[in-house]
């Protein structure tokens, strides 16, 4: 009989996910349950190794932990199906699939087959809902800060509220898509899109098809005006009506994103931080392929 390897995040959503985990117990798999915390792998490669081809992987945790697997395996070629089973804070690629955290888990291999790329830092990582750049990756620092002092029940919305009301202030930003460029003053954000969803359901691209054929990627511009303004706009974005304010907001859609501002600012790769950023570069997979010499990866 084939098994089934529960890989759990033990720190996803503030530490509920594994406790979460267990309610895979009421499913019905046609195999035995081998729980196990993903932290403690050291080695992927030799993990499949180590598994029958017939067995199945059942990731549990947030987009965090999605991205997480996705980079630590991109060097291999998966034979096993993969299966997840949301449990995390944002849950937003479950969101953007039409399901919904705690539903029986899903195959996703077809969904982590094709994947654009980003290059941050001379650095490339993969990413399987967004690249954030602006007051998302502000708000996703001071999230890992309060995390890191042990809070609990982090808003990332009240995060980004008092970001716009003085804790991020706005830069200047150069967005190139596909080599066409434009400039952009005052910008709060510049998110570029595989999938709608971040941020635990905000829809900066409500056109954008994560699976559309040919795998392009979206890029939102929130730009131009000040605190009251932005904030007055910014609620609409969870139902992605905030597009509507073009004066505001602009989307391009391409294979080849660039975005470039004008002093260091923090950015998240599906909720992972990383500090001191002054751009990014997000191609779309089959781009990615033509590089692939030239690509390092973290």
């Amino acid at each position: 009989m084939s098994k089934y390897y529960v890989l759990y995040n033990p720190i996803a959503n503030s530490g509920k996910a594994k406790e979460r985990t267990k309610r895979l117990n009421s499913f019905r798999f046609n195999g035995e349950l081998v729980f196990s915390d993903i932290t403690s792998i050291q080695s992927y490669s030799e993990f499949f190794n180590s598994i029958d081809s017939e067995d199945s992987i059942i990731l549990c945790g947030g987009d965090g932990t999605l991205n997480r697997f996705i980079n630590d395996t991109v060097t291999l070629e998966i034979k096993n199906k993969i299966l997840y089973y949301a449990c995390g804070s944002g849950n937003d690629f479950i969101r953007d699939v039409g399901m919904a955290p705690g539903d029986k888990p899903i195959e996703i291999n077809g969904y982590i087959k094709h994947l654009p790329i980003v290059n941050v830092k001379g650095k490339t990582y993969r990413f399987l809902n967004n690249v954030g750049f602006g007051i998302d990756g502000y708000c996703t620092q001071v999230g890992d800060e309060m995390r890191a002092a042990h809070k609990e029940n982090i808003n990332y919305t009240a995060i980004a509220i008092k970001g716009v009301l003085g804790g991020f202030h706005p830069v200047n930003a150069e967005i190139t898509v596909d080599g066409k460029t434009e400039h952009f003053r005052k910008v709060w954000l510049a998110p570029t899109m595989k999938g709608r969803f971040y941020g635990g359901g905000m829809m900066p691209t409500p056109q954008q098809d994560r699976l559309n054929p040919d795998e392009t990627l979206s890029v939102m511009v929130y730009h131009g005006k000040g605190k009251l303004k932005t904030l007055a706009v910014f609620p609409s974005i969870f139902q992605g009506e905030h597009v509507k304010h073009t004066e505001m907001v602009k989307v391009f859609t391409g294979k080849d994103i660039k975005v470039k501002f004008d002093r260091p600012c923090p950015l998240q790769i599906d909720g992972e931080t990383i500090l001191g950023v002054t751009e990014y570069h997000a191609v779309a997979e089959l781009v990615a392929k033509k590089r692939e010499p030239e690509l390092v990866y973290a």
